[in-house]
């Protein structure tokens, strides 16, 4: 198995307004920590060009696995709010032993909103 993969990260600001941007990373080791991949991507995020400035500054803290190559997609259009404890990536494990494998669709986003948006998961159309 390769432990170098292509992975696309989907940075949720809101998920009452579907307010997301996705960013794909190359050449990502999977060896690396969550914690580790977090890190890089909070750096990357906050400088990358293109991105418009409340995506860079947003405080993500959390990453869940969205959908993988060739699995079954989720209707949800920002991201599924089942299986949490399958799903979630917690911070001291490897990228690997989490389920991530190339093609892996991520998003990262702030646990206090996904609470409060599961908790009542109505959008807001404008």
């Amino acid at each position: 198995m390769c432990d170098q993969a292509v992975l696309t990260v989907r940075l949720v600001r809101s998920f009452e307004h579907r307010n997301f941007k996705p960013v794909v990373y190359k050449d990502v080791n999977l060896d690396q920590t969550v914690d580790e991949f977090i890190t890089f991507v909070k750096r990357d995020v906050s400088t990358r060009a293109g991105l418009p400035p409340p995506f860079k500054k947003y405080e993500y803290d959390t990453m869940k696995i969205i959908h993988q190559a060739h699995g079954a997609k989720t209707n949800e259009l920002v991201m599924s709010l089942e299986d949490d404890e399958k799903l979630i990536l917690r911070d001291d494990c490897r990228l690997t032993a989490c389920g991530v494998a190339n093609e892996t669709e991520l998003a990262f986003f702030k646990m206090a909103d996904y609470e409060k948006f599961k908790a009542n998961p109505q959008t807001e159309w404008w």
